[in-house]
C-alpha cells in the first residue's frame, strides 16, 4: 500500500486531513485539550448531563452492583436488568410499545434498516443523512436512492415510481451539520400516500428540542402512527452512550431476530444504562435545560448576526457559520484556538464540496457569558464575515 502515504500528503495539502486531539478530565464548557485550557463549542453533551453527578453517581452504584462489563451480546447472557428497564422507560418517554438498545448509534441505523430490507425492497434518504444512514441504505441490498435535500416534491415522485415490496423512507429529525429540522409532516404524509415506512433518526433534537423534550416529533406534533421507526442515540442530549430503536412489537422483535449490529455485538454495559435511566429522569424534570438552551441560541445568532456572520437556517444548538474553503475553515478554526476557543472545522466529505463550515455546537451548560466571549472572539477574525 505504498500509495497511502501519497493520497495522506493530498488529503493534507488540499485542508482535509484530519487530527485527534487529547481531552484530559470531564466533558464541559472548558475543556482540557493537549494540555491547554480551552472555552469549547464543540460537544453534543447539548443539555450538560454528561458529567452531572447524579448520572454519575448512578453510574457508580451500578458498577459496584453489575460490574463493569455486560460479558456477553443480549441474545446469549448480556441482557441484564437494567437494560430491561432502559428499554421499557424509553418506549414509555417516546410514547412507542418497544424500544430496543443498540451498543451504538450507527449500529442501530444499520440494524434497522438491514434488518427490515433486503433484495426487492427499496430504501429512500435524504442526501444531507448522516453517514451512518447512508451506509445502512447501502448496506442493506435493497435499491438505494437519495432524494434532495427536504424536497419531499422529488421524494414523492421517487416514491410513486418505486414498484418495491416494501418502501422505507430515512431522514435525520435534526441534520446534524446543518442544524436544521426536516419536514417530518410532509414527509410522513408522502410516505403514507405511497405506502411506504418512515423511519427518523433523531439522535441531536431527542432530549434537546420540543416542550417536553421529545425532539423533532414532538416539534411537528407526530407519533408512531406518522413515523414508525425512530432512533435515538444516548450520547447527545442524554449525556451517556448507546442508543435505542422505538416500534411496534412486529418491528422490534423481527430486529431481535434479523438485526446483525444487535445480534452480535457485546451489550453496553449495565452500568451506562442505569446512568442513562438518571439521564432520562433529568431529560423530563428539568425543563429549564432546554429554555436555557433555547436562550444561548438566541443570543448566539442575534451576535453573529450583528457581526454579519453567515449563519446557516437552524434553531436547534447545531449552528453552523459557512465558510466555504476548507483551507480557510481550518485558518479560522485556528485563529479561534489561539484566542482561547475549541470549535472544530468541518470539511468534505463530511459536508458537500464547498460547504466546509466552522460547527459551533452550544450547550445549556454554557453560560452568556461565554457566548458573548466566542461572540467577542469571532469579532477579531477579519475573514468571518465570508
Amino acid at each position: 500500500m505504498r500509495d497511502l502515504r501519497d493520497e495522506l500528503a493530498r488529503r493534507e495539502a488540499a485542508g482535509l486531513y484530519r487530527r485527534r486531539r487529547t481531552v484530559d478530565g470531564p466533558q464541559g464548557p472548558v475543556l482540557s485539550v493537549d494540555g491547554s485550557e480551552r472555552l469549547a463549542f464543540c460537544s453534543n453533551d447539548y443539555l450538560g448531563l454528561a458529567n452531572h453527578p447524579a448520572v454519575i453517581a448512578a453510574f457508580q452504584r451500578a458498577a459496584g452492583v453489575y460490574g463493569v462489563g455486560s460479558g456477553a451480546a443480549h441474545l446469549v447472557a448480556g441482557h441484564q436488568r437494567p437494560h430491561q428497564t432502559l428499554e421499557e422507560e424509553l418506549a414509555a418517554f417516546t410514547g412507542y410499545p418497544r424500544a430496543l438498545l443498540f451498543s451504538t448509534g450507527y449500529m442501530a441505523n444499520l440494524g434497522a434498516v438491514a434488518g427490515l430490507l433486503t433484495v426487492g425492497d427499496a430504501v429512500f434518504e435524504d442526501r444531507l443523512n448522516h453517514a451512518s444512514l447512508l451506509d445502512a441504505g447501502l448496506l442493506s441490498r435493497a435499491r438505494f436512492a437519495r432524494y434532495g435535500h427536504a424536497d419531499v416534491a422529488a421524494l414523492s415522485r421517487d416514491l410513486a415510481a418505486s414498484t418495491a415490496h416494501r418502501k422505507l423512507v430515512v431522514t435525520d429529525g435534526v441534520f446534524s451539520m446543518d442544524g436544521d429540522v426536516a419536514p417530518l409532516g410532509a414527509l410522513a404524509h408522502a410516505a403514507r400516500a405511497q405506502g411506504a415506512t418512515l423511519m427518523v433518526d433523531d439522535a441531536h433534537g431527542l432530549g434537546v428540542i420540543g416542550a417536553t423534550g421529545r425532539g423533532s416529533l414532538e416539534v411537528h406534533g407526530l407519533g408512531p402512527q406518522d413515523v414508525p421507526l425512530l432512533v435515538g442515540t444516548l450520547g447527545k442530549g442524554f449525556g451517556t452512550f448507546g442508543a435505542f430503536v422505538a416500534g411496534d412489537e412486529d418491528v422490534i422483535e423481527t430486529l431481535i431476530q434479523q438485526a446483525r449490529t444487535y445480534i452480535f455485538t457485546t451489550a453496553m454495559p449495565a452500568a451506562v444504562a442505569e446512568a442513562t435511566r438518571t439521564s432520562l429522569r433529568l431529560v423530563q424534570e428539568e425543563g429549564w435545560r432546554r429554555e436555557n438552551l433555547q436562550a444561548l441560541i438566541a443570543r448566539f445568532r442575534t451576535g453573529a448576526r450583528e457581526l454579519g456572520l453567515p449563519l446557516m437556517d437552524s434553531s436547534t444548538p447545531v449552528q453552523p457559520i459557512l465558510v466555504g474553503d476548507p483551507q480557510r475553515a481550518l485558518a479560522m478554526s485556528a485563529a479561534l484556538e489561539e484566542r482561547g476557543i475549541l470549535i472544530s472545522a468541518i470539511r468534505p466529505p463530511t459536508v458537500p464540496e464547498g460547504t466546509a463550515r466552522l460547527r459551533v455546537t452550544l450547550s445549556a451548560a454554557h453560560s452568556a457569558a461565554q457566548v458573548d466571549r466566542l461572540l467577542q472572539a469571532l469579532s477579531e477574525l477579519p475573514d468571518a464575515r465570508g
